[in-house]
C-alpha cells in the first residue's frame, strides 16, 4: 500500500514537503521548501532530510515560491539526481528565485564568518551555493497545464492552474500500487479569486486524499473593492503627510498586482505620488517572465497595453511613472527622496533584501507610511512590526517604528476561508481531507468551519505523520 508522509508545512506555513512511497519502492517527493520565520524554524533548513535524497525517483513542485522550492539545491548537493517536474512557467521562475536564494546564502555566510572569525568561533558553510542551484536547474522537467505525465513508475501527475502566481499548480497525483490507483490532490497555494491577472483556481471533482493549504483558514479577506479604495486613501494621506510609502512585496505575483492597481490609479488621476520605484532586481526580471507567459494570464477586458512588447509586461507602459532600479547605486539614490514616492522592494516578509535599507531611512519618520499587502509568517520582521513593535533591530541598528503601518489582506495571493471551503466542496466523493500550510490556531478554525458548513471532518496532521493512501 502506498504511503504519504507529512514532513513540512505541518501546523506552520513554510517548509512544504511531502513524501509518497509505493510498495514497489518508488519514492516521489512533493515540494522541497525552505523554512522561513523564527530562528529555530530556519535552523531546520540545515538539519538532515527525513529521507535519503539519493533514494528519490522524482520531485514534483507546485510553484516557485521559496517556501515550496527553496531547499531543492541542497537536495541536489546531497545526491539527488532525478527530475524536478513543474509547469513551464515555474521552470523559469524557479531559476530566478533559486539563483537569488543561493547568492543570499553565500553572502550571509560570508558576513557570518567575518563575525565568527573575530570571536574565535568555527566557520560555517552556506546552506547551498550557486553551483548547487545551477546543478539543480539542469534537472528541471517542465510540463503544460493539463498534461498527464509519468513522474516515476506508477505515479502519474497532472498540473492544474492554482491561480496563485504565474505557473502555480494544483497537483493531481495518481498513484498505482498493488493493482489499484489512488488519487492524491495537493492544492498547492490556492489563489485569491480577486487577483487581477490570475485565473480562478481550477475546480477538481475526484480525489481519494486531498491536502489543502490553510494560510487564511481563519477568515475571509476584506472586500476587494474596499481594499483598493483603502489603498487609494493611504496614498492620498501619505501625500498630505509629506512622506514616502514603503511596500515590501513578493517579487513574483504581489508586485505585478500592485503595479496594475497603481497604474489604474494613475489613469484615473488618483495617484498623487511623483514616482514609483521598483527596487527589486528579481521583480524586474519576473516582469519579463510574466510577459513571456502572458497567454497564461487573465488579461480579458484589460487595456491592450497590458500585454506589452519586447519583454515588458504592462509595467512601464501601464504605469508611466514606474522607475526600475536594478543596480545598488540606483537603489541607494532613492534615499535622496524624502517625500512623494512609493518604494516597492523585497522581501515580502521583510526578512532581507533592499526593503531593509529603505526601512533604515523611512521607518522612524512619522510622516511615512508602510503598506504590508500580504501574509507575514510568525517570527518574521514584517510580523513583528504588524504585532505593534515600537522599535525593531535591522542592519545592526535599532530603528523606531514611527511610520503609519497598514495591512491590506485583500491583496493576498492566497484564498480566504470561504474560497478554500468553496474549492474543497467541489469534490463529489468526500475524500480524506488534511489541512496543511497554516498556523495551528487558524487550522482549527477552518476545521471547525468545514465541519459546520459541510458536515465534513478535516484532519490536522502532526509533523512526521504517515498515512496509507
Amino acid at each position: 500500500m502506498a504511503l504519504l508522509s507529512f514532513l513540512g508545512a505541518i501546523q506552520q506555513v513554510t517548509g512544504s514537503c511531502y513524501l509518497i512511497e509505493t510498495h514497489d519502492g518508488v519514492r516521489v517527493l512533493l515540494e522541497c521548501g525552505m523554512h522561513q520565520g523564527r530562528r529555530e524554524e530556519e535552523s531546520d533548513n540545515r538539519g538532515p532530510f527525513a529521507f535519503d535524497p539519493k533514494s528519490l525517483h522524482a520531485v514534483v513542485l507546485s510553484h516557485a515560491h521559496i517556501d515550496h522550492s527553496g531547499l531543492l539545491p541542497r537536495l541536489v548537493a546531497q545526491g539527488y539526481r532525478g527530475p524536478v517536474h513543474c509547469t513551464d512557467a515555474t521552470a523559469e521562475l524557479v531559476e530566478l528565485m533559486l539563483l537569488d536564494s543561493a547568492q543570499i546564502q553565500e553572502k550571509d555566510t560570508e558576513w557570518e564568518n567575518k563575525w565568527r572569525a573575530r570571536i574565535g568561533k568555527p566557520m560555517i558553510q552556506p546552506l547551498y551555493t550557486r553551483e548547487d542551484a545551477e546543478r539543480m536547474l539542469a534537472q528541471r522537467s517542465p510540463h503544460a497545464y493539463g498534461e498527464t505525465f509519468e513522474a516515476a513508475p506508477g505515479v502519474a501527475v497532472t498540473f492544474h492552474d492554482a491561480g496563485h502566481i504565474l505557473g502555480s499548480a494544483i497537483v493531481q497525483m495518481d498513484v498505482r500500487d498493488h493493482g489499484r490507483t489512488r488519487r492524491l490532490v495537493f492544492s498547492g497555494d490556492l489563489g485569491n479569486t480577486c487577483s487581477p491577472l490570475m485565473h480562478a483556481p481550477a475546480v477538481l471533482k475526484e480525489a481519494d486524499v486531498v491536502l489543502m493549504e490553510s494560510t487564511y483558514g481563519d477568515r475571509d479577506h476584506r472586500s476587494h473593492e474596499a481594499t483598493i479604495e483603502e489603498l487609494a486613501d493611504i496614498l492620498q494621506q501619505a501625500h498630505r503627510d509629506g512622506g514616502n510609502v514603503l511596500m515590501p512585496s513578493f517579487a513574483v505575483g504581489r508586485t505585478q498586482d500592485l503595479i496594475y492597481y497603481l497604474g489604474r490609479f494613475h489613469r484615473e488621476g488618483r495617484l498623487p505620488q511623483q514616482a514609483v520605484f521598483l527596487d527589486s532586481p528579481m521583480a524586474i526580471r519576473a516582469n519579463a517572465i510574466y510577459a513571456h507567459y502572458k497567454d497564461q494570464l487573465d488579461l480579458n477586458g484589460l487595456d491592450s497595453s497590458m500585454s506589452g512588447v519586447s519583454g515588458k509586461l504592462y509595467a512601464e507602459r501601464w504605469l508611466p511613472i514606474l522607475k526600475s532600479t536594478p543596480t545598488p547605486e540606483e537603489s541607494m539614490a532613492i534615499n535622496r527622496f524624502k517625500s512623494g514616492v512609493i518604494i516597492i522592494a523585497g522581501s515580502g516578509m521583510c526578512t532581507g533584501g533592499r526593503i531593509l535599507h529603505h526601512f533604515k531611512h523611512n521607518l522612524w519618520r512619522g510622516e511615512c507610511h508602510l503598506v504590508i499587502p500580504g501574509f507575514q509568517a510568525r517570527g518574521t520582521l514584517g510580523r513583528v512590526i504588524l504585532d505593534g513593535a515600537k522599535s525593531v533591530k535591522l542592519l545592526h541598528q535599532r530603528i523606531a517604528v514611527n511610520a503609519k503601518v497598514h495591512t491590506l489582506g485583500g491583496f493576498s495571493a492566497h484564498a480566504g476561508q470561504s474560497e478554500l471551503i468553496d474549492w474543497v466542496s467541489s469534490f463529489e466523493n468526500r475524500p480524506e481531507l488534511y489541512l496543511v500550510h497554516g498556523e495551528l490556531e487558524k487550522m482549527l478554525i477552518l476545521q471547525r468551519t468545514i465541519r459546520d458548513r459541510l458536515g465534513w471532518e478535516a484532519r490536522i496532521p502532526e509533523p512526521g505523520d504517515r498515512i496509507a493512501l
